[in-house]
């Protein structure tokens, strides 16, 4: 049904008015009686095999709803509703900011992709608080940047202002420097600022009574070198996984017209690279941590792909805009199987 009646719609209004549309739209039919649970019961699935304990976490299922799409937590519980087993919000930054000018959402439908600039637009961490306090079980990732008038030598205040703020209303935190759509933030991968940043949330963290995990989530661009990197600084500052991977610069095999669009791409042309980092990451640090995996899942069969090279949880995006709320159902569906017939 989505894709016959529902995505055509969606898709021939610009991809951000269709953005704000599905978000109204889900917002006004979860008011209506009832329907809350009757997509409940269509959509989520239950089963003791899909459940995942990750990071002293307990998941209900593995695939997870992946950060950009509920930027400001405004539709975590309807969108939970659709079968996701986690939603990370974000990403958040400590003062509201309106991201770059529009257009900067674009579908590249012959690639099944999605190259976006948004410039992380948001309402700021303190209106996404207040939406995250009525939150009524859903387990939370929260995806914190720094404001893009913030200079990098200035990025932890940032880091640490949203850290402190979200601290009692989400269950992780994600340490994002790897968007490509605000001016030099990439350059906080680097080995030394990196140490500094994760070192610096780590101390306040460990100073809180129930510590929450923090992740940090990496591009897809980085050389095999940086990679090894990244698994040293992990192992150094104790932070719980990665998450592999957020959007490409690359523009490598694509076929559609508005493919030189500055911005990050996600979907499907992201799929195989994405793999191949959770892959190289989980080899080469013997299994020491866990991935998120994130990055062209769009069937069953890549979701699986992405947990056989070694996640431990898979985040849908461009998949979910492309395949629907179904997506989720069937990859669930399908590991329950896969356990079955071990």
């Amino acid at each position: 049904m989505y894709k016959l009646f529902i995505r055509p719609l969606l898709f021939s209004l610009d991809p951000e008015k269709a953005h704000h549309f599905t978000f109204k739209y889900l917002k006004l039919i979860h008011k209506i009686p009832f329907v809350p649970s009757l997509i409940r019961a269509i959509y989520q699935v239950e089963h003791p095999s899909l459940h995942r304990e990750v990071f002293g976490l307990q998941f209900k299922n593995p695939v997870g709803l992946a950060a950009g799409l509920d930027k400001d937590a405004t539709l975590y519980q309807e969108l939970s509703n659709l079968g996701f087993g986690f939603i990370e919000i974000g990403t958040i930054t400590p003062k509201p900011q309106p991201g770059n000018p529009k257009k900067r959402l674009f579908r590249l439908i012959d690639d099944q992709g999605i190259i976006n600039r948004m410039g992380f637009n948001n309402e700021g961490v303190v209106a996404a608080v207040e939406r995250l306090k009525k939150n009524k079980g859903v387990l939370i990732g929260g995806n914190i940047g720094k404001n893009k008038i913030t200079p990098n030598e200035e990025a932890v205040n940032d880091y640490l202002i949203c850290f402190e703020q979200l601290f009692d209303y989400v269950d992780y935190f994600v340490v994002n420097v790897s968007s490509p759509n605000t001016p030099n933030l990439r350059s906080l991968q680097e080995k030394e600022p990196l140490k500094q940043l994760l070192n610096t949330l780590q101390e306040k963290n460990s100073s809180k009574e129930n510590p929450k995990p923090i992740l940090l989530k990496i591009a897809p661009d980085l050389t095999d070198e940086q990679l090894l990197d990244i698994i040293e600084i992990v192992k150094e500052t104790h932070i719980a996984g990665v998450i592999a991977t957020n959007t490409t610069i690359s523009r490598e095999g694509l076929h559609s017209d508005n493919k030189k669009e500055t911005g990050g791409l996600s979907g499907k042309p992201l799929r195989e690279r994405a793999t191949e980092v959770i892959r190289f990451l989980s080899e080469k640090s013997g299994k020491a941590f866990p991935i998120i995996g994130v990055g062209g899942i769009f069937s069953e069969e890549d979701a699986l792909e992405k947990l056989e090279a070694g996640a431990s949880l898979v985040q849908l995006y461009t998949g979910f805009i492309y395949e629907g709320a179904g997506l989720i159902k069937r990859i669930n569906k399908k590991l329950i199987k896969k356990n079955h017939a071990l």
